[in-house]
């Protein structure tokens, strides 16, 4: 009989967008317009050297988020020394919405003749035209009779782009968001402005930071936190039920001859269930609900459906017994909300605990280097109080991010959307594979255009809120000036290529190193935020 499901967990993989758009037949293949890798991540849970353990090489736990940092998309533009013109080309910037801007580029006759130059110069180079001696001076209309007035174009024209393109993205540094540079003028219409007019003319669309709107203003200096704490953490009933485990495993199952089942048996049973519908025509078997030799501890009752262990109760080895119970609205399978069903039960198996007496004579083997019950005791709370209280701060953690992404207001440009979702889905990916399996043909449609697209249709408002949680993370960070020592950066960075070489995984140690400094960012804020907000914790029961 199920009685839980694991949610996915998110990691981190990322799918790099075209340099263009659709709209253009253009390819520049140049390591010039290839934005760098530096995209910055952070992750909200501490790191080994806090009570919470963090490792690069693990899956992220479910409330843990990436940070998406604004760095300039252009950063291998800047990189490279910009290559000098003869004139000044005019870009114009224009607003638009979803925090991006066009860049509209004109370059002058002046500019576009001094590429055309060069490039005649490395046709001159390459061009083995028959008649002349290779270097040779060939007159232009001889050498672009060879060559073609048609690749001669295009090669100038892609030859104004490589030169003006990071003199016109000066306009954006630092504040262009990475891969998001797409060149959307048509490239047959460059080439038909460039042959009438020698001069050429195209547009630019790039992503920028978003602006972070607090409402109301700096309200995050003033947080009021609600935190749900789940019972089962609670650290005393925990430690009780510890014990209790752990005596139980020093127990032998003896068979039952000669009574019903009580609590505290162990009994196997194989479970039937259907739906009651008064069509009978319309009774419907409920697979999920059927188990052969399901292995049941009486003593877990709070773990199957309300009311099977009390209609089992007394249920003795080979008898059967049907009832009819009803699944709560609350139940965790959706389709069976509600769903009134009859259950039939046979006791194949009746077993009794024959447990030793809990006292001081047993303590090493429940717990091994104690010497009496006492000292089990307390070392078990111990335990549990330390995982309580890890617990209680990843609850916090989550409940501070959820406030904080409800508190602002931010245009979230398609780029960042789409790294973000790919990123989800390229961990709901890896964790598919290691769960399953999946063979080339599987992982290949699972890794189609297609179903991206629709994890990204499907999950748009997930996406969303972990985008702007993530942002107010970073625009916190930023206002109140925090820092961390570099003490903890080098021994973070130090620990983390450790793991990597522990599961033998390859790894950047500059991206590394990069990726530890975030997340002690964001282990920071939210360091600071506990700090200054105003918390009150429940138990739920």
């Amino acid at each position: 009989m199920e009685l839980c499901s694991s949610p996915t967990t998110p990691t981190f993989l990322q799918f790099k967008p075209s340099l263009l758009s659709p709209t253009s037949s253009l390819s520049l293949s140049s390591s010039l317009l290839q934005p760098t890798n530096n995209n910055r991540l952070f992750n909200s849970q501490k790191l080994s050297s806090s009570s919470r353990h963090f490792s690069l090489t693990q899956p992220p736990s479910p409330i843990i988020s990436t940070r998406f940092v604004v760095s300039a998309s252009t950063a291998a533009l800047d990189d490279v020394k910009k290559d000098p013109l003869p004139a000044e080309i005019k870009v114009t910037e224009t607003q638009e919405p979803n925090s991006r801007v066009r860049l509209s580029v004109e370059v002058p006759p002046v500019v576009c003749e001094d590429c055309y130059r060069r490039v005649m110069k490395e046709f001159l180079k390459q061009a083995k035209v028959p008649g002349f001696r290779p270097g040779k001076n060939i007159p232009d209309n001889i050498l672009i009779t060879y060559v073609g007035k048609q690749n001669v174009q295009k090669a100038t024209i892609e030859s104004i782009l490589k030169r003006t393109l990071p003199h016109a993205m000066s306009l954006v540094t630092g504040r262009a968001l990475k891969d998001s540079i797409r060149i959307v003028t048509k490239f047959s219409d460059m080439e038909k402005t460039y042959s009438s007019l020698n001069f050429l003319r195209y547009d630019v669309i790039v992503d920028v930071a978003p602006e972070v709107k607090w409402n109301p203003e700096n309200g995050y200096k003033n947080l009021k936190i609600a935190v749900e704490i789940d019972s089962d953490i609670d650290a005393h009933v925990a430690s009780e039920q510890e014990l209790r485990r752990r005596h139980k495993s020093l127990g032998l199952l003896r068979i039952v001859t000669d009574r019903g089942m009580q609590i505290g048996d162990v009994v196997v049973l194989d479970i039937s269930a259907t739906t009651i519908d008064q069509d009978e025509s319309n009774v419907q078997k409920i697979p999920s609900a059927e188990s052969k030799g399901f292995q049941f501890d009486t003593e877990d009752g709070d773990k199957v459906l309300p009311g099977f262990l009390d209609s089992i109760n007394g249920i003795q080895r080979g008898e059967t017994k049907s009832f009819p119970l009803k699944f709560p609205e609350s139940w965790k399978q959706e389709n069976l909300h509600g769903v009134h069903a009859q259950f039939t039960v046979e006791c194949k198996e009746l077993f009794y605990r024959d447990l030793p007496e809990l006292n001081d004579s047993i303590a090493d083997k429940l717990l091994p280097g104690c010497t009496t019950l006492t000292q089990v005791k307390e070392s078990l709370l111990q335990r549990c109080l330390e995982i309580e209280q890890t617990a209680k701060e990843q609850a916090t953690d989550n409940a501070i991010l959820d406030q904080l992404r409800k508190m602002i207001d931010v245009n979230i440009p398609r780029s960042l959307f789409e790294e973000q979702g790919r990123q989800l889905y390229g961990s709901r990916l890896l964790q598919m594979q290691a769960n399953m399996k999946l063979n080339e043909q599987q992982l290949a449609s699972l890794s189609s255009p297609k179903a991206v697209n629709d994890f990204l249709e499907n999950q748009k408002e997930n996406i969303t809120n972990v985008i702007k949680q993530n942002l107010a993370i970073g625009d916190i960070f930023k206002r109140e000036n925090l820092q961390f020592s570099t003490e903890d950066l080098v021994k973070e960075v130090e620990n983390s290529i450790t793991e990597f070489k522990r599961h033998k995984q390859e790894y950047d140690e500059e991206r590394v190193k990069e990726q530890v400094q975030e997340i002690l960012e964001g282990a920071k804020v939210l360091e600071w935020l506990r700090e200054h907000a105003e918390i009150q914790y429940t138990t739920s029961r």
